[in-house]
This record gives C-alpha cells, structure tokens and sequence, in this order.
C-alpha cells in the first residue's frame, strides 16, 4: 500500500481484490474533491456496481441513486443517476487523463457531474479539458485493473466500501 500523505485528501476503496487508494486532488478540483468526501462518509458509495467497463478504457461507477434504492440494484441502464446533492461546476484543469486517474462522469452538460465516476485504464488524453480529473490511484490499479467488464457486466463488481483515509 502506498504511503498516505494527506489522509483527508484520500480515498480507500474495498473491492473484491483488494484495496484501492485514491490521492485526490482538492488543490485541482475542490468541488468534485468534496463531494466524494461527502458521499463517501455517508456510505453512500458502499456496494455499488461498476455498471460501465470498458476494457482499455475506463471502469465506471457511482450512481448511488439507483444502487441504494435496494442494496441488490444490478444496474442495466446506462448509470444515468446521480446523488440528492446538486450537480457540480466542471473543474477543467491541464491534468491529463492519464492512467489510474479518476474522472467526473457527466452529461453532454459540463455542469452535470454529481455522484458518478471513473478510472482511466490507460492514458485517454482525448478526454483532456472535457471530463473534471480529480485524483489518481496511487496503490492498487491491479484490482481496478481485474475488475468484471462490460456495459454493463452481467454480474457487475461493486465497490464493497469506500472510506475517507482520515476515517479508516
């Protein structure tokens, strides 16, 4: 495990495999950065699936508006819930998408992140200035790396737990 420098400022994620530690980056994208503390301690993003993998691409999650309607929720659609909290301002930055760094999902409007995101499984510098990054995987991009593809998979992983370092 990596070692933690800022433990309010980073995010642990249980999956199946193993521990996933996020860096985030308030100084980048303070918004996006609190509210995945928020949804985060109110456990809001726990046992919820990865209802978008694409292989070589990205692995998404967080529509914690349909999972947590019924804790069992298998997701069909295309992830097209957010949280009861308002939509985020885009927080675009000249932080590459690189691989391992999480990004806001949205509509086709700039301003409508919310809940949902993502974890680039390589360098997808074509979403550069157009999706909010706001962390990076800084141990663990093995289990991101193993988690169950499709759109979506047919028996989706889910995120057992994601905690606030500083709350861990």
């Amino acid at each position: 495990m990596a070692e933690i420098k800022d433990p309010e400022n980073t995010i642990l994620i249980e999956l199946k495999d193993g521990t996933v530690t996020i860096e985030l980056l308030p100084d980048i994208a303070p918004g996006h950065c609190e509210r995945m503390k928020e949804l985060a301690r109110a456990g809001q993003y726990d046992n919820v699936a990865f209802h978008r993998v694409i292989d070589g691409f990205m692995a998404q999650t967080g529509d914690v508006q349909h999972a947590n309607m019924e804790k069992d929720y298998n997701p069909r659609g295309a992830g097209t819930g957010g949280s009861d909290l308002p939509d985020l301002k885009a927080e675009f930055s000249k932080i590459p998408h690189d691989r391992g760094t999480l990004g806001a999902a949205r509509s086709q409007n700039p301003n409508s992140a919310n809940s949902q995101f993502f974890i680039n499984f390589k360098d997808n510098h074509f979403l550069n200035g157009q999706y909010t990054v706001y962390g990076r995987v800084i141990s663990g991009m093995e289990h991101v790396d193993a988690i169950t593809k499709g759109e979506p998979p047919a028996n989706p992983d889910r995120m057992i737990s994601v905690k606030v370092a500083a709350d861990a």
